[in-house]
């Protein structure tokens, strides 16, 4: 519901969470406007400066406007009045890592004018969630059509001294956890940030689909300080809300992650009217040999391990880096139609991978043909993402393809940020240092706490691919602590790899949406553990770094009772080339479970109810 608001005059406002854990304050100070927030009234953000800077000098003058210029557009508001506002709801997603998640905030807008003739306007909206805060700025429409360049984000983060954060300077960088002043070039968000005070917060945004990639990096003027870049310019036409810029809050990394889905909530509600009939998140598979024989192979192998999709991927047409490649042309060594109708009928759908040229090139033309031959979704490939250009063509084409009923994976360097509660048919991307690159446990333990922040990450499990750098628990465990309604299975492997190993038994039962989830412990470049469930059944996966760990896993967040519990676990004793361990036990609640992880290693455990 929503409680009616009330005009106050006021030069600030102050917003307080709905059970007071989180505030944000927004003042004027000096003809700038700057902010502060605090959870559980320590500090997380000092005093920081707000706003947006504009270059409307050629759109002025086309109207035959002379307005008064100033050193930065921000400078000559007055704050009008303040409004407030609460809002209190629960959301309910197509899918997701729960089932239900609040939506509960108190909100306030502090209203701005130019009283110089010019007429510009701006609106500072703020609200504040138990899980954080998010703040954004809304242009409302200009009396006179001025069109609006954004030159410059002037948002500001400024911690206090000996404040941390973990930086990857692009999409699909190593993390290293560097002090905030040491942070000399731009880094991706999420930003998680390591408070000295022992609390933790993260910087992200939501609803980016009208913007361009923006970035942190140090202030070369202000200590313990991370300014915001912006890839390029954005051309606005009023009225015009910029994205939310979200600063989650927490008291460890755990709870950090858990409350990631205040991104989503930042998004707008699902666009797609009849979602629920064709978007089904699962596993794929991508067949590696590009000919309708392999694909026959492989559909028969995603069939008997319950996978729901094949993939083809790059080189099913030629050239497929070029402008000159054609993606309604198909190489002679597959049969597509023959492909198509043999996955139907065995409940394996197909998708394909296409590459920018190709969907630069004709996508409009491409995906109702695609539609027509029974494919049920893309996998784009290098697609330009980052100037505010190429993001509004990039999630023109997640709405493009929902008009066709096609679900979508975005590679290779773009990020989430919760685009997928408006178009639940962008079911993953990439923009993740995963198994493509071959990474260290190490890496993989800091990845929950940074990346996964973002959204969902198609990380690419890697199984028998002797490149690996972990054990077969570890990725077994992967699979379920890299959140993604699309999880790609044994991506280097082909079916005959397989040597009919007892653990295979958990990629065939794994799900990939979740009525509920539990982050029970873990911290970046040490260990992670997860649970998640599905109807009745709980899957619980721990992942260790580089050295060995013995990990105690809580059962206060099962149902008590009975559980019949099957652990996968890594086991050098083991006479296949896998060398997993499965184990089936009784377990009642109350008692937690001890695994022994091997270096790089991992575990996964299932537990169904014993009625």
């Amino acid at each position: 519901m929503s409680i009616l608001s009330s005009l106050l005059l006021a030069a600030s406002l102050t917003v307080t969470s709905p059970e007071g854990h989180n505030k944000i304050t927004v003042s004027q100070q000096n003809d700038e406007f700057v902010y502060t927030v605090t959870h559980d009234n320590q500090q997380v953000v000092d005093v920081s400066r707000l706003g947006i800077d504009l270059d409307n000098y050629t759109w002025e003058r086309a109207l035959a406007r002379k307005y008064p210029q100033y050193a930065c557009w921000m400078n000559g508001f007055t704050v009008d009045s303040v409004r407030y506002d609460a809002h209190r709801a629960t959301i309910r997603p197509l899918w997701g890592e729960q089932a239900t998640v609040p939506d509960n905030y108190n909100a306030g807008i502090l209203f701005l004018s130019k009283h110089d003739g010019s007429d510009y306007r701006l609106n500072i909206e703020v609200r504040a969630y138990e899980e954080g805060v998010a703040f954004r700025y809304f242009f409302p429409e200009h009396p006179m059509a001025v069109f609006h360049k954004v030159t410059a984000d002037l948002t500001e983060y400024s911690f206090t001294t000996g404040t941390k954060v973990w930086a990857a300077e692009w999409a699909q960088a190593p993390y290293e956890l560097k002090d905030v002043n040491e942070i000399l070039s731009p880094i991706e968000r999420a930003v998680t940030v390591v408070l000295p005070n022992g609390q933790y917060c993260a910087l992200a945004d939501a609803d980016v689909d009208d913007w361009c990639l923006e970035k942190n990096v140090a202030s070369q003027t202000k200590r313990n300080t991370l300014v915001t870049t912006m890839y390029s310019p954005v051309d606005i036409v009023t009225y015009y809300a910029t994205p939310w810029k979200v600063i989650l809050t927490a008291d460890s990394y755990a709870q950090l992650l858990e409350r990631r889905y205040l991104i989503d909530n930042l998004n707008p509600p699902c666009e797609i009217s009849d979602a629920q009939e064709w978007v089904r998140p699962g596993t794929i598979m991508r067949c590696i040999t590009l000919t309708t024989e392999a694909a026959f192979r492989q559909i028969d192998f995603c069939q008997a391990h319950h996978i729901p999709y094949m993939l083809f991927d790059w080189k099913w047409y030629e050239p497929c880096t070029s402008h000159d490649g054609d993606a309604t042309q198909v190489i002679p060594q597959i049969d597509m139609p023959r492909v198509v109708a043999y996955g139907r009928e065995h409940g394996v759908g197909v998708w394909l991978y296409v590459n920018q040229h190709a969907l630069q090139k004709q996508m409009r033309e491409l995906f109702p043909l695609l539609r027509q031959w029974g494919v049920v979704g893309v996998k784009s490939g290098f697609v330009e993402y980052a100037s505010h250009r190429w993001a509004v063509w990039l999630h023109d084409m997640v709405r493009y393809a929902a008009e066709n009923h096609l679900m979508i994976n975005i590679h290779d360097e773009y990020r989430p940020s919760g685009f997928s509660r408006t178009y639940p048919n962008l079911l993953t991307q990439e923009g993740i240092r995963g198994n493509e690159e071959f990474p260290e446990a190490t890496h993989n333990t800091i990845l929950p706490f940074t990346r996964m922040i973002n959204g969902p990450a198609d990380y690419t499990i890697c199984y028998y691919d002797k490149r690996i750098k972990t054990t077969h628990g570890h990725q077994l465990a992967a699979s379920l602590i890299y959140y993604s309604p699309l999880v790609t299975l044994f991506w280097y492997d082909k079916p005959e790899m397989a040597g009919g190993e007892p653990e295979l038994r958990w990629f065939d039962n794994l799900k990939t949406v979740w009525d509920e989830t539990h982050i029970l412990e873990g911290s970046p470049g040490s260990h992670i553990i997860i649970a998640r469930r599905s109807g009745e059944d709980w899957y619980v996966a721990a992942m260790t770094n580089n050295e060995a760990r013995t990990v105690s896993i809580p059962t206060d967040f099962l149902p008590k009772g009975k559980y019949t519990m099957e652990i996968y676990n890594d086991d050098l004793t083991m006479e296949t080339k896998t060398k997993v361990r499965v184990t089936t036990k009784t377990l009642k609640t109350g008692k937690p479970i001890t695994l022994s992880l091997q270096p790089s290693g991992g575990a996964a455990l299932r537990l169904i109810p014993i009625k």
